[in-house]
């Protein structure tokens, strides 16, 4: 199976490429730096959350586009197996689990985060919307002006064209997140 970093740059290189960018608009229009970029495509570095969701913005393709592993064959994702995706900017990783199939406008993560720095989302695609049930640990989510704080089993539903939020309050937090597109 091929590894995350290298699934990354092999996507990001084809979209730019589909899209007729070169590497320094496609950095302009994501607000980052062209090395970035650059060293992303050739799998140098790996993303963050916030990275790639201003790649995939900047490119007008889903997050999950850049991540997904486009299977032809029943898959299963072991617990110690998952492909973790870190924040940046606060003790959240993403786990794509499964990408919207062609026709179909649906992504669903395995979301695990930790108390500290909250997971803040500046709106998606317009249209989006966000499902979280949560299955361990405790957690502020939803939209940043009001999030709801969310124990195991709780299910939320709730704008993602919206400023949103995910804020871990205990260890070991974690989530199953479901992003769709109306």
């Amino acid at each position: 199976m091929e590894d995350l970093r290298t699934r990354i740059a092999r996507t990001i290189r084809r979209e730019r490429e589909a899209a007729a960018l070169s590497v320094s608009e496609l950095a302009r229009r994501a607000g980052v730096s062209k090395a970035t970029v650059s060293q992303l495509e050739s799998g140098q570095v790996g993303p963050s959350v916030e990275t790639l969701w201003a790649l995939g913005v900047a490119l007008g393709v889903p997050f999950a586009d850049l991540v997904d592993q486009q299977p032809n064959a029943p898959t299963l994702i072991r617990a110690e197996d998952r492909a973790r995706v870190p924040s940046s900017a606060a003790a959240y990783s993403a786990t794509l689990l499964s990408a919207t199939p062609p026709g179909a406008r649906r992504d669903i993560y395995l979301i695990q985060a930790e108390p500290g720095d909250a997971r803040r989302s500046d709106p998606h695609h317009p249209g989006t919307i966000e499902h979280v049930i949560l299955s361990a640990g405790q957690a502020l989510v939803g939209p940043a002006d009001a999030p709801v704080l969310l124990n195991p089993g709780d299910y939320l539903t709730y704008p993602g064209d919206e400023p949103h939020v995910f804020d871990a309050t205990t260890p070991g937090t974690s989530a199953v997140l479901i992003s769709e597109l109306r």
